[in-house]
């Protein structure tokens, strides 16, 4: 016979130890090994609520695609509007809840801090028609530059750049605003759901696509052009962390990529630093890159020989990365 797992006691507050436990915990969240921030804030974002504001903003911006699946041309104004109207009214709690989280909101009496959510999210909103456009260039970036994409429904519904993207376009305008802590929140929602990772602080022009996007990561001051390609797996990251005279790190330095227009970067490629790729340059798959490169320039993760076969676009320079 199988063995069975013997029965509960009677009373099993007293068979584990639940005092010390308790008192454990207290002495380490309350003494040891603090998290809390210093005001004691209790009111944090939730994601919950912020997944909840994502999509309706999703519905908002492409509402055939996220939307009510029986819209007619009479009815879409209204359900965009009466979306917004819910999404924003969540977004100014989570901004304000957030904003608390920032140096010079400490002292900021309520009144005030809930009219600095109040204008961020109303400034926010008024944005939502230029995000749009940028993301509307993305997936005509992704439906040109993909020969096995069939329509653009397909795009908006099934690529994980895309998705990335459309998070990172919405985190990007509330960091711009001043929300960096839920900016970063979207942009980790982004990153769970589909491998690949966007600080919220980098730069990103139009017509960006990211074909396949499993662990593609750029980071908080990469800026990047108009029209550029990147595959799976492709870091634009730090060479190095500077620390200050106390040994904790210098934050805010430029030192990710800087990639211009017309760039294609392909799978497995990692370019550290603050370098510049030069505009139209091909960079090889799997090239390590730690220094800046010329326009037109092809970087080969070893020597390329001329009709091998395996060279990349030749747009000028050659390169052994």
């Amino acid at each position: 016979m199988p063995n069975k797992l013997p029965p509960p006691p009677d009373d099993p507050t007293t068979e584990w130890g639940l005092a010390d436990i308790v008192s454990g915990l207290r002495a380490s969240r309350e003494e040891l090994h603090r998290t809390r921030h210093p005001l004691g804030i209790r009111e944090l974002p939730s994601r919950d609520a912020i997944v909840k504001i994502v999509n309706g903003l999703r519905a908002a911006l492409f509402p055939t695609h996220y939307g009510a699946p029986d819209l007619t041309d009479e009815s879409v104004d209204y359900y965009v509007g009466h979306t917004l109207e819910s999404t924003l009214r969540l977004l100014f709690e989570q901004v304000r809840r957030a904003l608390r989280f920032l140096p010079e909101s400490h002292d900021m009496r309520d009144a005030d801090l809930t009219k600095r959510a109040f204008d961020i999210s109303r400034e926010f909103g008024a944005q939502l028609p230029a995000i749009r456009a940028l993301l509307v260039s993305d997936i005509q970036a992704a439906f040109t530059g993909d020969p096995a994409a069939q329509h653009i429904t397909e795009i908006l519904l099934c690529y994980p750049g895309v998705g990335a993207m459309t998070h990172h376009r919405l985190a990007h305008a509330l960091h711009r605003l001043g929300v960096p802590l839920l900016a970063r929140f979207i942009n980790e929602i982004a990153h769970s759901a589909t491998g690949i990772d966007i600080h919220p602080g980098a730069t990103i022009g139009p017509s960006f696509f990211i074909d396949h996007g499993t662990g593609v990561v750029i980071g908080e001051t990469a800026v990047i052009g108009e029209r550029v390609r990147v595959y799976q797996a492709v870091t634009l990251g730090a060479k190095s962390f500077p620390s200050g005279s106390d040994g904790a790190l210098v934050k805010g330095n430029a030192r990710h990529p800087i990639v211009e227009d017309d760039v294609v970067i392909y799978a497995g490629a990692t370019i550290l630093g603050r370098v510049t790729i030069g505009r139209g340059s091909v960079i090889g798959g799997n090239v390590w890159l730690t220094h800046s490169v010329p326009p037109g320039s092809s970087v080969s993760q070893g020597k390329v020989r001329e009709g091998s076969g395996t060279e990349p676009p030749d747009n000028g320079h050659s390169y052994g990365a």
